[in-house]
């Protein structure tokens, strides 16, 4: 299993520098970081400081969308970035949350995902494709490389993750679910007559290392107020869940019955003080807390149902020791064991 974390490009940036590079020290494979123009500062600028600033580490957005930037410009950016550093980026991308509501936009459509996927990830691969009536392609772009990670929750969207993404990304850690919804979107890239093992599977959710539950549990509420957006969304389409038989599972749809609104002003934020209807019970499925031993054991039942990557959101008051604990503790423990000698 590899490793990631995502962190909010909170200004000043060497501070979102700093813990990238602390991640790197300590293991993690992946930075992520929130791609929303107005909430926080742009994050490929800063993805460009990240990788001068490591050497090994991959970056990129957690996630960004077809509609706030033109989809040439935003391969443009990933295969100058790739040419600058080493290919050593990712595409996390979905349909938009608060990146476009914020503008008064809406999530763009399934049928446009899939297109802008499909031409960021032909010109970010040094291919030409067609757009907008003309074949394009950088003249100066050579051997670019870049995956594009599909992030869902609903039906139709897990099924097009899985029909061509070159991963999935849930963004939230309840072992029941991910089941459910990995499994989902193996079955729809058999169907489209992929391997479905050649995906790869990324689960992301906060994580924080400590024992105070309580407090861990206020630290990270927001990250269900977070899911309920997308959950709302399904919700108005697929009606709520009412049983095996239901679109989705129960368990995702039933907490946000209490949801009043919600103030993008406080997005992704511990201080959130719009989700008091998210309980204890959804915060503990949906994030990892606790002792290293309890992350452990969370992660290897994540890691059966054939996650590949845990991406780890660092919201919270408790990021260097966190990242500390994984990094001596956690992620060894996920990882091969060699020994020098048989």
């Amino acid at each position: 299993m590899d490793f990631g974390v995502v962190l909010q490009t909170n200004p000043p940036a060497s501070r979102t520098v700093q813990l990238a590079t602390l991640a790197e020290a300590h293991g993690f494979s992946h930075v992520w970081t929130f791609d929303s123009h107005l909430l926080w500062q742009e994050p490929y600028v800063i993805y460009s400081a990240i990788l001068a600033a490591t050497r090994r580490v991959t970056v990129g957005p957690f996630v960004t969308n077809p509609a706030t930037r033109d989809w040439t410009v935003t391969a443009s950016v990933f295969a100058t970035l790739n040419e600058m550093y080493g290919n050593r980026t990712i595409c996390g991308i979905g349909r938009g949350d608060s990146a476009v509501r914020v503008t008064g936009g809406k999530p763009t459509t399934l049928k446009e995902l899939r297109e802008s996927i499909h031409v960021i990830r032909e010109l970010a691969n040094s291919r030409p494709v067609e757009y907008n009536g003309a074949t394009l392609q950088f003249p100066w772009s050579r051997g670019s490389s870049l995956d594009v990670w599909v992030a869902a929750y609903g039906p139709l969207a897990l099924k097009l993750a899985g029909e061509v993404g070159d991963g999935f990304i849930l963004q939230l850690a309840d072992v029941d679910i991910a089941a459910w919804m990995i499994q989902t979107v193996k079955d729809a890239a058999a169907g489209a007559g992929r391997d479905p093992e050649s995906l790869q599977f990324c689960v992301a959710a906060p994580m924080y290392i400590g024992t105070d539950i309580a407090h861990m549990r206020d630290q990270c509420r927001w990250f269900g107020g977070m899911v309920g957006n997308h959950v709302a969304d399904i919700v108005a389409k697929y009606g709520p869940s009412t049983g095996s038989g239901s679109a989705v599972p129960q368990a995702l749809t039933d907490y946000i019955a209490g949801r009043t609104g919600y103030d993008y002003n406080s997005h992704g934020q511990a201080s959130n003080d719009h989700v008091d209807f998210v309980p204890d019970e959804i915060v503990d499925r949906f994030c990892v807390l606790g002792t290293a031993e309890e992350h452990i054991g969370k992660l290897e039942q994540l890691r059966a149902l054939g996650v590949t990557q845990f991406a780890g959101y660092l919201q919270h008051d408790n990021k260097e020791e966190t990242l500390r604990v994984y990094g001596e503790t956690v992620i060894p423990a996920l990882s091969p064991h060699i020994t020098a000698k048989a």
